[in-house]
């Protein structure tokens, strides 16, 4: 590790040839103006060097100057030849207009499809852009870059870049995690749950390309992997491991509730439903929506195997709450093979509804549901416990 006393900027040798130059956003709790991030986030960047110096993704805008401050510890940033830029949202290819006038020699590395979109969103020229396809190298003398296209992983111009000799490879958002904790992932005891909450927000849409991520990066057998978000993995077989279950779509006995309550009614139908479901001995997580974590509620959608929606009627449908949680489920689509809705009204129902439009475009198994007027009785936490053991034994079967 090298720390620069008069900059305030350390960065961090991470291979032979490979320093890690990234920076690090304690700050930040949202991404996406979606996904929560307790522990902020890193912006990662690398730089490789042999007879020539390749910068691997840039950093997010704002960043720009911590960025070359941490570069100019090592080289003039001046002498670098090429940005390699693995995916083009911008928190990892936003910094390119400043990084070309700071670099004018370098040339940027891209995909077709990410060519296209450094030209409309960053203004790069045509003659500064060096276009690769699946299996392409480049030579930096010494040190060779192979990359590897991993369209949708998570947008359609995504790709690897693999360091041969050290065997280092750098999956931008693949097999990361958003937090600013640690260079080094056995440095951040919480970074495999992290990385679950990741999976959920940003790659379970996209299980079957991750498969084939997968797939592409143990064909490469990488000693190292240096994702563009949160710690480098060391053991990158651990994170590999983990990642094929999830891509895989496979699923524990859990059960994972979602649900918001006005007056207690629907509140009291779920407790009902999660304590059959835990005596039927399955596994059940609750998240009440006033309050909830929308990463957690991702990361318990990445291995449950069945979905319960609780809601009260509001104005004829869901309460906007649940809506947002039934709209998140079509939206990521998690493995889940199996669904049930309760509800509960006053003086008109419709939660019920339009719960079964919204989840009907999924492909869970609705199993059943319960719909009450009032604060439920005998019959109706009856009619919840019937309905609690015909989930258990589907999902048992």
């Amino acid at each position: 590790m090298y720390y620069d006393n008069m900059s305030g900027h350390n960065v961090e040798q991470i291979s032979e040839s490979v320093h890690w130059v990234g920076v690090r956003d304690w700050d930040r709790r949202l991404f996406d103006a979606l996904i929560p991030m307790p522990q902020g986030t890193t912006y990662n960047s690398y730089l490789v060097r042999g007879e020539k110096t390749a910068l691997i993704d840039t950093v997010n805008p704002g960043f720009e100057e911590e960025l070359i401050a941490k570069i100019s510890t090592l080289m003039d940033p001046a002498e670098i030849d090429v940005i390699v830029m693995n995916h083009a949202e911008p928190d990892h290819a936003g910094s390119l207009p400043i990084m070309l006038e700071k670099c004018p020699r370098a040339v940027v590395v891209a995909t077709e499809r990410g060519g296209r979109l450094a030209s409309m969103y960053f203004n790069v020229p045509d003659d500064r852009l060096h276009i690769v396809k699946d299996g392409d190298t480049l030579d930096l003398g010494g040190r060779t870059l192979r990359f590897a296209e991993a369209p949708w992983l998570h947008w359609p111009e995504t790709m690897f870049t693999f360091l041969e000799e050290e065997r280092v490879l750098f999956p931008c958002d693949f097999l990361g995690a958003h937090t600013a904790k640690g260079i080094w992932s056995d440095q951040n005891e919480e970074i495999y749950s992290y990385a679950k909450r990741y999976f959920g927000q940003i790659m379970m849409p996209f299980r079957k390309q991750g498969q084939r991520g997968v797939e592409k990066a143990r064909q490469l057998n990488p000693l190292i992997i240096a994702p563009s978000h949160g710690p480098i993995h060391r053991n990158p077989d651990k994170i590999m491991d983990l990642y094929d279950r999830w891509t895989d779509g496979e699923t524990k006995n859990k059960v994972m509730i979602a649900y918001v309550s006005m007056w207690s009614s629907t509140s009291k139908l779920v407790h009902t439903l999660s304590e059959q479901l835990i005596s039927d001995g399955v596994e059940v997580v609750v998240h009440e929506l006033t309050g909830s974590d929308l990463g957690e509620i991702a990361k318990d959608l990445v291995d449950s195997r069945a979905i319960v929606l609780g809601s009260p009627a509001f104005l004829g449908g869901l309460h906007p709450l649940a809506a947002y949680a039934a709209m998140l489920v079509k939206a990521l689509r998690p493995p889940a093979k199996y669904a049930a809705v309760v509800s509960s009204y006053a003086w008109g129902g419709g939660a019920i509804k339009q719960a079964g439009e919204i989840l009907g475009a999924t492909n869970m198994d609705i199993v059943g549901t319960v719909e009450i007027s009032g604060p439920p009785g005998e019959a109706e936490h009856q009619a919840v416990i019937e309905l609690a053991q015909e989930l258990a034994t589907k999902m048992r079967g």
